[in-house]
């Protein structure tokens, strides 16, 4: 599995000059995406919904809003 190419604008471009907030999607070689995010499992974990579970692998991240909003049109419909 390999990033293939970054999803939305990057944390430079979002304004991020220093590194220190940096969330950020990628497209993998297998179709699935990637995210970085600040990890909020903790916090979160309580308030998912009752059809909403988390494997032991996985993890809650928090992006922003505008890192969502500027990838949506680099995400692909299927």
């Amino acid at each position: 599995m390999k990033i293939v190419y970054r999803i939305g604008a990057s944390p430079r471009e979002r304004g991020s000059l220093l590194g220190e907030t940096c969330p950020d999607i990628f497209l993998l070689s297998d179709g699935n995406f990637a995210v970085i995010g600040t990890e909020a499992t903790a916090q979160l974990r309580g308030q998912l919904p009752d059809d909403g579970a988390l494997a032991d692998r996985d993890r809650i991240v928090i992006i922003s809003r505008e890192t969502l909003t500027r990838a949506k049109a680099d995400i692909p419909d299927a």
